[in-house]
């Protein structure tokens, strides 16, 4: 008998780090699928948009922008979804559909003739995204063991914040050179290695037995679960306003050469792997502490960077902090958005993402509407920091909600077993 066909075993410590490691592989292709156009935006929109670019690039940059968008979108339309219609399946299996799905829909990206029917290829291709890393969470927090759930989230994000030091730059160069659409088909061909890393390597896990559409769903009843979201929604908004115009940013205001943009995003994503793994840690510790924390951290990183973007060292801080602060508040939410969910677990790990990627729309959409406005590259920096303030007021107000109903004598929710505990 094999586990992955008939049952569970226990794995060997050497499996499980190698199963960590496929599940990481995954967060790195979607790092690299998500990310890539950040860097490639001026590329894609002369491109796709040659004659609005011939009239203003700003305005093809800012019209551009519509790809992160779309790609954002997706996420936050099939997160739910899938995790909420596929909860019962085995979770091997269905990572190993999520894997194929985004194999195909990259390849769609790189090879589709228009500009409207590659936005369209974005959104298909995005749809896996928050399944993927909502169940690859629940997989890392079964293998870690009890106690370290926000750090099994957090290896499995670490994949993504890599490829923002490595995957990311090294593609967005390959892009510069050889064509955007290179780039994605090598993002496709990192997806098909994930695939057949995971299929070797993730032990067999059930899925929910007990999950029905009808509890999964049951979290939108639930008034903190609407505070999570929305902290993740509009806080997170913050980062994606400035990461979405970073290239634009550091050529038009800090005077760098294009050939420069690759190491701005290195030093992006350093500070994201940095960011993460704090995160992860902190928040199996205190979840209300952390989160208080990297907001503040977050908001002082963006006026450091809209004060300072004018020079090289200024913009090299400025996306470091800001990509660390961002970055260590995703597995603080994740976290939070599970403590609250109860028994819909499968869909709030994957509704986190959701919410990220609504705060990736909207920080793209509003950061092209000052752009297009005339307003300049640094006026995203200004409008990260409205949303990273309005995110730590919904902060606020959740933890204002947890003490309100500690006081009435009311128990506050919270996850055990195969996640473990975790504080407040």
């Amino acid at each position: 008998m094999t586990p992955d066909s008939h049952g569970p075993t226990t794995p060997s410590p050497a499996r499980i780090r190698f199963a960590l490691l496929a599940l990481a592989m995954g967060g790195f292709g979607i790092g690299a699928t998500e990310f890539v156009a950040m860097g490639l935006l001026p590329d894609m929109a002369a491109d796709l948009l040659p004659g609005l670019s011939a009239e203003s690039t700003d305005a093809a940059n800012a019209a551009a922008g519509w790809i992160i968008s779309a790609y954002a979108l997706g996420v936050v339309v099939g997160a739910p979804t899938i995790a909420a219609a596929a909860a019962r399946w085995p979770r091997k299996r269905l990572l190993l559909a999520l894997l194929a799905a985004f194999s195909l829909g990259t390849i769609a990206s790189a090879l589709l003739p228009t500009f409207e029917l590659v936005v369209a290829a974005r959104f298909v291709a995005a749809l896996p995204h928050g399944a993927y890393f909502g169940i690859a969470s629940l997989v890392a927090a079964s293998l870690m063991g009890p106690g370290k759930r926000a750090r099994g989230v957090a290896l499995v994000l670490s994949g993504l914040t890599i490829a923002n030091v490595v995957g990311v730059p090294t593609i967005t160069w390959l892009g510069q050179q050889a064509g955007w659409r290179i780039a994605y088909l090598v993002v496709a061909g990192i997806f098909v290695a994930t695939f057949l890393a995971v299929a070797v390597a993730l032990p067999w896990q059930p899925g929910d037995a007990g999950a029905t559409m009808k509890r999964e769903l049951r979290i939108f009843t639930r008034t903190q679960a609407w505070f999570a979201l929305a902290i993740g929604a509009v806080g997170f908004g913050g980062l994606f306003s400035v990461y979405s115009y970073v290239a634009p940013l550091a050529t038009e205001v800090t005077g760098l050469p294009a050939g420069a943009v690759p190491i701005v995003l290195v030093v992006f994503g350093l500070g994201m792997t940095i960011g993460n793994l704090v995160g992860g840690r902190l928040a199996d510790w205190s979840v209300r502490r952390s989160m208080y924390l990297f907001f503040a951290t977050l908001s002082g990183s963006l006026v450091l960077l809209g004060a300072t973007a004018q020079h090289p060292l200024g913009l090299g801080a400025g996306v470091f902090l800001v990509g660390a602060s961002a970055a260590a508040l995703s597995p603080t939410i994740q976290a939070r958005l599970m403590d609250v969910a109860r028994d819909s677990q499968s869909i709030a790990a994957a509704l986190n993402h959701s919410a990220l990627n609504i705060g990736n729309s909207l920080g793209a959409i509003l950061g092209g509407l000052v752009i297009a406005s005339g307003l300049g590259y640094v006026a995203p920096v200004w409008v990260g920091l409205l949303l990273t303030v309005s995110g730590s007021i919904l902060a606020l107000g959740t933890f204002a909600l947890d003490r309100a109903r500690r006081r009435r004598g009311i128990p506050l929710p919270s996850v055990t077993g195969a996640f473990g505990a975790i504080g407040d």
